[in-house]
Protein backbone atom coordinates (compact mmCIF):
# COMPACT_ATOMS: atom_id res chain seq x y z
CA UNK A 1 0.00 0.00 0.00
CA UNK A 2 2.96 2.32 0.64
CA UNK A 3 4.03 2.05 -3.01
CA UNK A 4 0.43 2.53 -4.18
CA UNK A 5 0.17 5.76 -2.16
CA UNK A 6 3.51 6.94 -3.55
CA UNK A 7 2.26 6.33 -7.08
CA UNK A 8 -1.04 8.08 -6.23
CA UNK A 9 0.84 11.09 -4.86
CA UNK A 10 3.05 11.24 -7.96
CA UNK A 11 0.05 11.00 -10.33
CA UNK A 12 -1.79 13.71 -8.38
CA UNK A 13 1.12 16.13 -8.09
CA UNK A 14 2.24 15.72 -11.69
CA UNK A 15 -1.26 16.37 -13.07
CA UNK A 16 -2.43 19.04 -10.63
CA UNK A 17 0.44 21.41 -11.47
CA UNK A 18 -0.01 21.21 -15.24
CA UNK A 19 -1.23 24.29 -17.05
CA UNK A 20 -4.06 22.31 -18.65
CA UNK A 21 -5.51 21.33 -15.25
CA UNK A 22 -5.21 24.83 -13.79
CA UNK A 23 -6.81 26.38 -16.86
CA UNK A 24 -9.65 23.83 -16.90
CA UNK A 25 -10.23 24.40 -13.18
CA UNK A 26 -10.96 28.07 -13.90
CA UNK A 27 -12.29 28.10 -17.46
CA UNK A 28 -14.71 25.17 -17.20
CA UNK A 29 -17.04 26.75 -14.59
CA UNK A 30 -16.80 30.07 -16.43
CA UNK A 31 -17.77 28.30 -19.66
CA UNK A 32 -20.62 26.39 -17.99
CA UNK A 33 -21.99 29.50 -16.29
CA UNK A 34 -21.61 31.44 -19.53
CA UNK A 35 -23.33 28.71 -21.52
CA UNK A 36 -26.24 28.77 -19.09
CA UNK A 37 -26.59 32.51 -18.61
CA UNK A 38 -25.27 34.18 -21.77
CA UNK A 39 -27.94 32.81 -24.16
CA UNK A 40 -30.67 33.99 -21.78
CA UNK A 41 -29.10 37.44 -21.51
CA UNK A 42 -28.80 37.71 -25.28
CA UNK A 43 -32.38 36.60 -25.87
CA UNK A 44 -33.81 38.94 -23.23
CA UNK A 45 -31.55 41.84 -24.18
CA UNK A 46 -33.58 44.93 -25.05
CA UNK A 47 -33.39 46.42 -28.53
CA UNK A 48 -31.35 49.57 -28.95
CA UNK A 49 -33.21 50.92 -32.00
CA UNK A 50 -36.88 50.87 -33.02
CA UNK A 51 -37.98 48.08 -35.34
CA UNK A 52 -40.26 49.12 -38.19
CA UNK A 53 -43.01 46.61 -38.93
CA UNK A 54 -45.10 46.89 -42.06
CA UNK A 55 -48.80 46.00 -42.03
CA UNK A 56 -51.07 45.11 -44.94
CA UNK A 57 -54.42 45.61 -43.21
CA UNK A 58 -57.38 44.27 -45.13
CA UNK A 59 -59.66 44.98 -42.13
CA UNK A 60 -58.84 48.72 -42.38
CA UNK A 61 -59.01 49.03 -38.58
CA UNK A 62 -56.40 46.83 -36.90
CA UNK A 63 -53.18 48.57 -37.95
CA UNK A 64 -53.80 51.62 -35.77
CA UNK A 65 -54.87 49.51 -32.78
CA UNK A 66 -51.79 47.29 -33.10
CA UNK A 67 -49.58 50.37 -33.22
CA UNK A 68 -51.22 51.72 -30.07
CA UNK A 69 -50.95 48.44 -28.15
CA UNK A 70 -47.30 47.89 -29.08
CA UNK A 71 -46.51 51.48 -28.13
CA UNK A 72 -48.12 51.00 -24.71
CA UNK A 73 -46.46 47.67 -23.88
CA UNK A 74 -42.99 47.81 -25.41
CA UNK A 75 -40.50 50.64 -25.07
CA UNK A 76 -36.75 51.02 -25.55
CA UNK A 77 -34.52 51.82 -22.55
CA UNK A 78 -34.49 55.49 -23.61
CA UNK A 79 -38.31 55.60 -23.66
CA UNK A 80 -38.72 55.54 -27.44
CA UNK A 81 -41.22 53.12 -29.02
CA UNK A 82 -39.76 49.64 -29.56
CA UNK A 83 -41.92 49.01 -32.63
CA UNK A 84 -43.12 51.42 -35.28
CA UNK A 85 -46.02 50.33 -37.47
CA UNK A 86 -45.84 51.32 -41.14
CA UNK A 87 -49.04 50.71 -43.05
CA UNK A 88 -48.68 49.39 -46.60
CA UNK A 89 -51.51 51.02 -48.53
CA UNK A 90 -53.61 49.21 -51.12
CA UNK A 91 -55.86 50.60 -53.81
CA UNK A 92 -58.45 48.01 -52.78
CA UNK A 93 -58.69 44.88 -50.61
CA UNK A 94 -58.30 42.76 -53.74
CA UNK A 95 -54.98 44.39 -54.60
CA UNK A 96 -53.06 42.21 -52.11
CA UNK A 97 -50.50 40.98 -54.67
CA UNK A 98 -49.29 44.48 -55.50
CA UNK A 99 -49.07 45.34 -51.80
CA UNK A 100 -46.96 42.22 -51.17
CA UNK A 101 -44.54 43.24 -53.92
CA UNK A 102 -44.12 46.67 -52.35
CA UNK A 103 -43.65 45.18 -48.89
CA UNK A 104 -41.18 42.55 -50.16
CA UNK A 105 -39.07 45.31 -51.67
CA UNK A 106 -39.14 47.28 -48.41
CA UNK A 107 -37.93 44.16 -46.55
CA UNK A 108 -35.24 43.53 -49.16
CA UNK A 109 -33.77 47.05 -48.91
CA UNK A 110 -33.98 47.07 -45.10
CA UNK A 111 -36.63 49.77 -44.78
CA UNK A 112 -38.77 47.50 -42.62
CA UNK A 113 -37.99 44.47 -40.41
CA UNK A 114 -40.91 42.48 -41.82
CA UNK A 115 -44.63 42.88 -42.38
CA UNK A 116 -47.96 41.49 -41.24
CA UNK A 117 -50.79 40.49 -43.55
CA UNK A 118 -54.12 40.85 -41.72
CA UNK A 119 -56.92 39.30 -43.83
CA UNK A 120 -60.43 40.72 -43.82
CA UNK A 121 -61.81 37.49 -42.32
CA UNK A 122 -59.31 37.36 -39.44
CA UNK A 123 -62.17 37.43 -36.90
CA UNK A 124 -63.45 34.13 -38.27
CA UNK A 125 -60.30 32.49 -39.68
CA UNK A 126 -57.95 33.69 -36.86
CA UNK A 127 -54.97 33.26 -39.18
CA UNK A 128 -52.54 35.96 -40.26
CA UNK A 129 -49.04 36.06 -41.74
CA UNK A 130 -45.75 37.60 -40.78
CA UNK A 131 -43.14 37.82 -43.54
CA UNK A 132 -39.52 38.74 -43.00
CA UNK A 133 -35.95 37.84 -43.87
CA UNK A 134 -35.62 36.57 -40.31
CA UNK A 135 -38.58 34.60 -38.99
CA UNK A 136 -36.42 33.12 -36.21
CA UNK A 137 -36.76 36.18 -33.97
CA UNK A 138 -38.99 34.41 -31.44
CA UNK A 139 -39.30 37.44 -29.16
CA UNK A 140 -40.61 39.63 -31.98
CA UNK A 141 -42.98 37.07 -33.50
CA UNK A 142 -44.37 36.10 -30.09
CA UNK A 143 -45.04 39.75 -29.24
CA UNK A 144 -46.77 40.36 -32.56
CA UNK A 145 -48.82 37.18 -32.25
CA UNK A 146 -49.86 37.97 -28.68
CA UNK A 147 -50.80 41.56 -29.53
CA UNK A 148 -52.90 40.67 -32.59
CA UNK A 149 -54.55 37.78 -30.76
CA UNK A 150 -55.51 39.95 -27.78
CA UNK A 151 -56.96 42.60 -30.07
CA UNK A 152 -59.00 40.10 -32.09
CA UNK A 153 -60.33 38.37 -28.94
CA UNK A 154 -61.27 41.73 -27.43
CA UNK A 155 -63.20 42.73 -30.54
CA UNK A 156 -64.97 39.38 -30.66
CA UNK A 157 -66.05 39.77 -27.05
CA UNK A 158 -67.32 43.30 -27.63
CA UNK A 159 -69.29 42.19 -30.69
CA UNK A 160 -71.08 39.62 -28.49
CA UNK A 161 -71.88 42.20 -25.82
CA UNK A 162 -69.27 41.13 -23.27
CA UNK A 163 -66.92 43.36 -21.28
CA UNK A 164 -63.35 42.33 -22.27
CA UNK A 165 -61.82 43.63 -19.03
CA UNK A 166 -64.31 41.70 -16.92
CA UNK A 167 -63.66 38.54 -18.92
CA UNK A 168 -59.91 39.04 -18.50
CA UNK A 169 -60.29 39.21 -14.73
CA UNK A 170 -62.57 36.18 -14.66
CA UNK A 171 -60.24 33.98 -16.71
CA UNK A 172 -57.00 35.14 -15.09
CA UNK A 173 -54.46 32.35 -14.67
CA UNK A 174 -54.40 30.35 -11.44
CA UNK A 175 -51.02 28.97 -10.40
CA UNK A 176 -50.42 25.68 -8.67
CA UNK A 177 -48.06 25.48 -5.71
CA UNK A 178 -46.22 22.15 -5.45
CA UNK A 179 -45.59 20.87 -1.92
CA UNK A 180 -43.56 17.68 -1.48
CA UNK A 181 -44.63 15.50 1.44
CA UNK A 182 -41.94 13.27 2.94
CA UNK A 183 -41.08 11.67 6.25
CA UNK A 184 -39.22 14.87 7.19
CA UNK A 185 -42.35 16.97 6.65
CA UNK A 186 -43.41 19.38 3.92
CA UNK A 187 -41.24 21.31 1.53
CA UNK A 188 -42.06 23.49 -1.44
CA UNK A 189 -40.84 22.08 -4.75
CA UNK A 190 -41.14 22.54 -8.50
CA UNK A 191 -40.12 20.88 -11.74
CA UNK A 192 -37.01 23.05 -12.10
CA UNK A 193 -35.51 22.07 -8.75
CA UNK A 194 -36.29 18.37 -9.29
CA UNK A 195 -34.93 18.22 -12.83
CA UNK A 196 -31.84 20.32 -12.24
CA UNK A 197 -30.91 18.42 -9.07
CA UNK A 198 -30.62 15.30 -11.21
CA UNK A 199 -29.06 17.19 -14.10
CA UNK A 200 -26.32 18.76 -11.98
CA UNK A 201 -25.41 15.42 -10.37
CA UNK A 202 -25.28 13.59 -13.71
CA UNK A 203 -23.23 16.37 -15.31
CA UNK A 204 -20.82 16.37 -12.35
CA UNK A 205 -20.16 12.63 -12.55
CA UNK A 206 -20.05 12.89 -16.34
CA UNK A 207 -17.36 15.60 -16.23
CA UNK A 208 -15.42 13.72 -13.55
CA UNK A 209 -15.43 10.50 -15.57
CA UNK A 210 -14.78 12.09 -18.96
CA UNK A 211 -11.82 14.10 -17.63
CA UNK A 212 -10.09 11.82 -15.14
CA UNK A 213 -11.20 8.64 -16.90
CA UNK A 214 -9.66 9.79 -20.15
CA UNK A 215 -6.55 10.94 -18.26
CA UNK A 216 -6.31 7.48 -16.74
CA UNK A 217 -6.55 5.72 -20.10
CA UNK A 218 -4.30 8.21 -21.89
CA UNK A 219 -1.61 8.00 -19.22
CA UNK A 220 -1.53 4.21 -19.58
CA UNK A 221 -1.36 4.44 -23.39
CA UNK A 222 1.36 7.07 -23.19
CA UNK A 223 3.42 5.12 -20.65
CA UNK A 224 3.10 1.96 -22.73
CA UNK A 225 4.19 3.73 -25.92
CA UNK A 226 7.16 5.34 -24.14
CA UNK A 227 8.06 2.10 -22.34
CA UNK A 228 7.83 3.96 -19.02
CA UNK A 229 5.40 1.32 -17.79
CA UNK A 230 8.19 -1.25 -17.82
CA UNK A 231 10.27 0.90 -15.46
CA UNK A 232 7.30 1.38 -13.13
CA UNK A 233 6.51 -2.34 -13.13
CA UNK A 234 10.11 -3.15 -12.23
CA UNK A 235 9.81 -1.24 -8.95
CA UNK A 236 6.19 -1.94 -8.00
CA UNK A 237 3.57 -4.61 -8.48
CA UNK A 238 0.74 -4.34 -10.99
CA UNK A 239 -1.78 -4.00 -8.16
CA UNK A 240 0.20 -1.16 -6.56
CA UNK A 241 0.36 0.63 -9.91
CA UNK A 242 -3.35 0.09 -10.55
CA UNK A 243 -4.46 1.29 -7.12
CA UNK A 244 -2.03 4.22 -7.20
CA UNK A 245 -3.26 5.45 -10.56
CA UNK A 246 -6.91 5.20 -9.57
CA UNK A 247 -6.38 6.91 -6.20
CA UNK A 248 -4.18 9.68 -7.61
CA UNK A 249 -6.45 10.59 -10.51
CA UNK A 250 -9.56 10.17 -8.34
CA UNK A 251 -8.15 12.73 -5.91
CA UNK A 252 -7.43 15.01 -8.86
CA UNK A 253 -11.02 14.68 -10.07
CA UNK A 254 -12.51 15.25 -6.63
CA UNK A 255 -10.41 18.40 -6.19
CA UNK A 256 -11.76 19.62 -9.51
CA UNK A 257 -15.39 18.82 -8.71
CA UNK A 258 -15.01 20.14 -5.15
CA UNK A 259 -13.70 23.48 -6.43
CA UNK A 260 -16.57 23.79 -8.88
CA UNK A 261 -19.07 22.83 -6.17
CA UNK A 262 -17.75 25.59 -3.90
CA UNK A 263 -18.02 28.11 -6.75
CA UNK A 264 -21.56 26.90 -7.54
CA UNK A 265 -22.61 27.03 -3.88
CA UNK A 266 -21.22 30.55 -3.50
CA UNK A 267 -23.15 31.74 -6.56
CA UNK A 268 -26.31 29.94 -5.39
CA UNK A 269 -26.11 31.58 -1.95
CA UNK A 270 -25.47 34.97 -3.50
CA UNK A 271 -28.49 34.79 -5.82
CA UNK A 272 -30.66 32.70 -3.48
CA UNK A 273 -31.19 29.87 -5.98
CA UNK A 274 -30.13 26.72 -4.11
CA UNK A 275 -31.54 23.78 -6.08
CA UNK A 276 -30.17 20.68 -4.35
CA UNK A 277 -31.21 20.11 -0.72
CA UNK A 278 -28.50 19.14 1.78
CA UNK A 279 -30.23 15.88 2.70
CA UNK A 280 -30.46 14.76 -0.94
CA UNK A 281 -26.84 15.75 -1.52
CA UNK A 282 -25.70 13.59 1.42
CA UNK A 283 -27.62 10.59 0.06
CA UNK A 284 -26.23 11.13 -3.45
CA UNK A 285 -22.62 11.49 -2.27
CA UNK A 286 -21.90 7.73 -1.81
CA UNK A 287 -23.48 7.02 -5.21
CA UNK A 288 -21.24 9.68 -6.69
CA UNK A 289 -18.02 8.26 -5.18
CA UNK A 290 -18.84 4.59 -5.79
CA UNK A 291 -20.12 5.32 -9.29
CA UNK A 292 -16.88 7.03 -10.19
CA UNK A 293 -14.72 4.23 -8.74
CA UNK A 294 -16.80 1.65 -10.61
CA UNK A 295 -16.30 3.45 -13.91
CA UNK A 296 -12.62 4.10 -13.13
CA UNK A 297 -12.07 0.35 -12.72
CA UNK A 298 -13.81 -0.27 -16.04
CA UNK A 299 -11.67 2.39 -17.71
CA UNK A 300 -8.55 0.67 -16.39
CA UNK A 301 -9.72 -2.78 -17.47
CA UNK A 302 -10.69 -1.64 -20.96
CA UNK A 303 -7.79 0.80 -21.32
CA UNK A 304 -4.94 -1.51 -20.32
CA UNK A 305 -4.89 -3.46 -23.62
CA UNK A 306 -5.08 -0.29 -25.75
CA UNK A 307 -2.05 1.05 -27.57
CA UNK A 308 -3.25 4.20 -29.39
CA UNK A 309 -5.00 7.47 -28.48
CA UNK A 310 -7.72 6.82 -31.06
CA UNK A 311 -8.66 3.52 -29.44
CA UNK A 312 -8.72 5.23 -26.04
CA UNK A 313 -11.12 7.94 -27.26
CA UNK A 314 -13.48 5.36 -28.75
CA UNK A 315 -13.61 3.29 -25.58
CA UNK A 316 -14.18 6.26 -23.27
CA UNK A 317 -16.82 7.65 -25.61
CA UNK A 318 -18.87 4.44 -25.50
CA UNK A 319 -18.69 4.24 -21.72
CA UNK A 320 -19.73 7.85 -21.16
CA UNK A 321 -22.79 7.44 -23.40
CA UNK A 322 -24.23 4.98 -20.86
CA UNK A 323 -24.33 7.76 -18.26
CA UNK A 324 -26.86 9.73 -20.30
CA UNK A 325 -29.48 6.97 -20.46
CA UNK A 326 -31.24 8.03 -17.19
CA UNK A 327 -31.22 11.67 -18.34
CA UNK A 328 -32.99 10.66 -21.56
CA UNK A 329 -35.57 8.80 -19.47
CA UNK A 330 -35.83 11.60 -16.88
CA UNK A 331 -39.35 12.77 -17.81
CA UNK A 332 -40.73 9.24 -17.68
CA UNK A 333 -38.90 8.49 -14.41
CA UNK A 334 -40.33 11.65 -12.85
CA UNK A 335 -43.84 10.44 -13.62
CA UNK A 336 -43.17 6.87 -12.49
CA UNK A 337 -40.35 7.00 -9.88
CA UNK A 338 -41.41 3.75 -8.20
CA UNK A 339 -42.38 1.67 -11.22
CA UNK A 340 -40.93 -1.88 -11.39
CA UNK A 341 -38.89 -1.02 -14.50
CA UNK A 342 -37.28 1.97 -12.78
CA UNK A 343 -36.49 -0.15 -9.73
CA UNK A 344 -34.92 -2.88 -11.86
CA UNK A 345 -32.81 -0.36 -13.80
CA UNK A 346 -31.59 1.07 -10.48
CA UNK A 347 -29.92 -2.26 -9.70
CA UNK A 348 -27.88 -2.29 -12.93
CA UNK A 349 -24.43 -1.05 -11.76
CA UNK A 350 -23.77 0.93 -14.96
CA UNK A 351 -26.99 2.90 -14.36
CA UNK A 352 -27.29 2.83 -10.55
CA UNK A 353 -25.55 6.20 -9.79
CA UNK A 354 -27.45 8.21 -12.41
CA UNK A 355 -30.79 6.41 -11.95
CA UNK A 356 -30.73 7.16 -8.23
CA UNK A 357 -29.69 10.74 -9.01
CA UNK A 358 -32.93 11.17 -10.95
CA UNK A 359 -35.11 9.32 -8.42
CA UNK A 360 -33.92 10.77 -5.11
CA UNK A 361 -34.85 14.45 -5.78
CA UNK A 362 -38.33 13.34 -6.94
CA UNK A 363 -39.20 10.84 -4.23
CA UNK A 364 -36.58 9.34 -1.95
CA UNK A 365 -36.76 5.54 -2.29
CA UNK A 366 -37.19 3.36 0.77
CA UNK A 367 -34.22 2.87 3.09
CA UNK A 368 -34.08 -0.80 2.08
CA UNK A 369 -33.79 0.12 -1.60
CA UNK A 370 -31.10 2.73 -0.92
CA UNK A 371 -29.04 0.30 1.15
CA UNK A 372 -29.49 -2.57 -1.31
CA UNK A 373 -28.51 -0.46 -4.35
CA UNK A 374 -25.45 0.81 -2.46
CA UNK A 375 -24.51 -2.79 -1.61
CA UNK A 376 -24.91 -3.75 -5.29
CA UNK A 377 -22.72 -0.79 -6.26
CA UNK A 378 -20.07 -1.65 -3.66
CA UNK A 379 -19.93 -5.30 -4.76
CA UNK A 380 -19.89 -4.27 -8.43
CA UNK A 381 -17.06 -1.82 -7.78
CA UNK A 382 -15.02 -4.49 -5.94
CA UNK A 383 -15.68 -6.98 -8.75
CA UNK A 384 -14.78 -4.42 -11.40
CA UNK A 385 -11.55 -3.60 -9.54
CA UNK A 386 -10.69 -7.32 -9.30
CA UNK A 387 -11.36 -7.89 -13.02
CA UNK A 388 -9.45 -4.73 -13.94
CA UNK A 389 -6.48 -5.92 -11.87
CA UNK A 390 -6.52 -9.29 -13.65
CA UNK A 391 -6.51 -7.66 -17.07
CA UNK A 392 -4.09 -4.93 -16.02
CA UNK A 393 -1.40 -7.33 -14.78
CA UNK A 394 -1.01 -8.98 -18.18
CA UNK A 395 -2.35 -6.50 -20.75
CA UNK A 396 -0.39 -3.49 -19.50
CA UNK A 397 2.84 -5.03 -20.84
CA UNK A 398 1.33 -6.32 -24.09
CA UNK A 399 2.18 -4.59 -27.35
CA UNK A 400 1.00 -4.99 -30.90
CA UNK A 401 -2.22 -6.99 -31.32
CA UNK A 402 -4.90 -6.29 -28.75
CA UNK A 403 -6.36 -9.30 -26.94
CA UNK A 404 -9.84 -10.25 -28.14
CA UNK A 405 -12.80 -10.95 -25.85
CA UNK A 406 -11.99 -14.66 -25.63
CA UNK A 407 -8.42 -13.93 -24.53
CA UNK A 408 -9.63 -11.34 -21.99
CA UNK A 409 -12.02 -13.91 -20.57
CA UNK A 410 -9.18 -16.35 -20.17
CA UNK A 411 -7.19 -13.66 -18.34
CA UNK A 412 -10.08 -13.00 -15.98
CA UNK A 413 -10.53 -16.72 -15.16
CA UNK A 414 -6.81 -17.27 -14.64
CA UNK A 415 -5.45 -17.36 -11.07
Amino acid sequence: MKKALAIARWEFVEKVKTKAFIISLILTPIFMIGAGILPTLLVTKADTEPRIIGVIDQTNELAEIISQKLDEKYRLPDGAPNYIIRKIFMESNEDITAAKKVADQLVADGSIEGYLILPANIYNDTLFEYRSKNVGNIKLTERLNRTVRDIVVEKKLKSQGFDPQLIKRLVSEIEIKLVKISEKGEEESDFKSVFFSAYIFIMAIFILIITTGQLLVRSMVEEKSNRIIEVLMSSSSANDLLVGKILGLSALGFVQIGTWAIIGLALALKFGTIIISLSNALILLPYFILGYLFYAAIFVGMGAPLTTEQEAQQVTGYLVMILFIPLLLAMWIMQNPNSPIVSVLSYIPFLTPTMMAVRIPIQVPSLIEIISTLIVLVLSTITAMWIAAKIFRTAILSYGKRPNLKELWILIKSK
